[in-house]
């Protein structure tokens, strides 16, 4: 076996090729035209194929039969991959990839529209994207909920994109480089609310790792892919990548957000420095009078 036969999907999905293939050339087109750096490119090129690698290739039959190997999945899909595309910052090279005619015709006026607009607002609010990122996690290991998903192959991919969607929701939201506005949220909201999502997973992977019983039995009923690995140790493998990796995850990118906050407030870009700057007479000492003077 070769590197071509893991590479060979396990189940074959157009939605996934068209999926990343798209945002693939629209990269390719704008990436030049947006000057994009060497480091960016390739941040967005490893988290791109790195969720194709945890979303088509023949490791699938293997994140199907191990708990610890889906858990290895969700973590590549809901946060390493989606973390590296939003670290290269791909907005305007996807924008400058797009023809002129299409981003005027079609992309504007659908943005622009008060229904994307609003759920845009939403999904972004703070707490909705926290309760969403957490949420989803504890959603889908629900063992009711997991039982059916793992059964369920139209489930399983609604799974998986939903942590891929909220993923990249999610990053795109904390790891922005800018000052607010343009960005959704000040650099020091940014930093809240990646660290309000740490403890919560924290938590679940302990709780997974800690209960003396076994939690996904589906995966003994469908039969396992390693069958040396007991079914208590498959989940405690499963409950620490929840815990130490993928907490760790939402570390580096608090360390990240509080970074870009330093650097603009280093610059003075921070809305209320900015204002202040604006003032000369509030960052200048009212003059005083000579001695003797009236």
């Amino acid at each position: 076996m070769n590197l071509l036969y893991w590479l060979d999907p396990w189940e074959f999905s157009p939605t996934v090729v068209i999926a990343l293939l798209v945002p693939a050339i629209l990269f390719v087109r704008g990436a030049h035209k947006a000057k994009v750096s060497i480091r960016r490119r390739i941040s967005f090129w490893f988290g791109l194929v790195a969720l194709y690698v945890a979303l088509h290739t023949r490791l699938d039959y293997f994140f199907e039969h191990e708990f610890f190997m889906h858990r290895a999945q969700h973590l590549v899909l809901h946060h390493l991959g989606p973390f590296f595309i939003a670290l290269s910052y791909p907005g305007a090279a996807l924008r400058a990839g797009i023809p002129f005619t299409w981003r005027q015709r079609f992309v504007r006026p659908a943005l622009e529209t008060a229904v994307v607009r609003k759920l845009l607002d939403v999904v972004m609010h703070p707490v909705v994207a926290v309760t969403l990122f957490v949420g989803l996690i504890y959603f889908w290991l629900m063992s009711p909920i997991h039982f059916m998903a793992m059964l369920d192959w139209r489930l399983y991919r609604v799974m998986n994109w939903s942590m891929v969607i909220d993923g990249l929701l999610f990053w795109w939201l904390v790891l922005d480089p800018h000052p607010a506005p343009p960005a959704r949220l000040s650099p020091g909201k940014r930093v809240l609310v990646v660290i309000a999502a740490i403890p919560p997973q924290i938590m679940l992977g302990a709780f997974i790792f800690f209960t003396p019983r076994e939690l996904y039995p589906i995966y003994s009923i469908c039969g396992r892919a390693f069958t040396w690995l007991s079914p208590m140790r498959d989940q405690q493998i499963g409950g620490l990548l929840l815990w130490i990796p993928g907490s760790m995850m939402s570390v580096i990118g608090a360390l990240l957000a509080l970074r870009h906050w330093m650097r603009l407030s280093s610059r003075g870009r921070l809305r209320g420095e900015r204002r202040v700057q604006a003032t000369p007479g509030l960052t200048q000492p009212a003059s005083v009078p000579a001695s003797g003077q009236r």
